[in-house]
């Protein structure tokens, strides 16, 4: 079983341009996400997915300085380039990361990982019943299941944002969730914002910007120093344009 976390990135954002190369704390978001991410002990391989446009050149020099492998695609088929890295790492199982979660935990990816191996499931996740806060969203999904909604993708939203045919189409899917035992979704934990990226540093900053800290670490912090939560509370998480309701 061949586990590969394939993490998207591009330097292209509405809310927050260049957002995955901006720095937390002296080193980059997208540098975040894979140095915590490389600690999940049920993962073989990461892969960084970015596109072939010309601004994401960037995205690749920084994948060379972090020494992670990098894979280009369409810029909008996001479907369609999960699909071509998934083959081209040689994958039987994928972890879908995007590069906007630097407070990613390899605790939750292993737990993720575990229950879709262990109950044979073609998806598994975190963001079914959300109770863990956002910006720790983990996807694992048999690259055969991949392959399979890539057929079945006809709308344009279908294909720029992978899984929606996962949680759209759970008749034809084998599903599991996982839960974090307590409601913690009130939390945002994810970059898309100037006011996500400060509070972002501000943990960071409290665990003198080294980034082996647990999630649960963050929830005591986040207890401890409720003005913490007040920093991005307002913010309005964008939603995925469908006729059906997805993560």
């Amino acid at each position: 079983m061949r586990v590969v976390a394939i993490v998207q990135a591009r330097m292209g954002s509405t809310r927050l341009p260049g957002k995955v190369l901006m720095d937390i704390g002296g080193n980059t978001a997208l540098y975040r996400v894979i140095t915590r991410l490389s600690r999940a002990t049920r993962i073989n391989e990461i892969v960084v997915a970015t596109t072939t446009a010309p601004q994401d050149d960037a995205i690749v020099a920084e994948s060379k300085r972090i020494g992670v492998k990098w894979f280009r695609g369409a810029e909008n088929d996001v479907l369609g380039r999960y699909c071509q890295a998934a083959n081209a790492s040689r994958a039987n199982l994928v972890v879908r990361i995007t590069s906007d979660c630097p407070l990613i935990d390899p605790e939750i990816v292993d737990q993720v990982v575990e229950k879709c191996v262990t109950e044979k499931a073609d998806f598994a996740c975190n963001v079914i019943r959300r109770s863990f806060p956002r910006g720790l969203d983990t996807e694992v999904f048999s690259t055969t299941a991949l392959m399979k909604t890539e057929k079945l993708a006809r709308e344009p939203y279908q294909r720029e944002h992978v899984t929606p045919l996962f949680y759209e189409g759970q008749d034809l899917f084998q599903i599991v969730s996982v839960s974090a035992g307590r409601d913690y979704s009130r939390y945002r934990w994810t970059l898309d914002t100037p006011e996500d990226l400060e509070l972002i540093r501000a943990i960071y900053s409290h665990f003198n910007n080294n980034d082996n800290f647990t999630w649960r670490e963050v929830i005591s912090l986040m207890e401890r120093l409720p003005h913490l939560e007040a920093t991005n509370a307002h913010i309005v998480q964008k939603a995925i344009q469908s006729n059906a309701m997805v993560h």
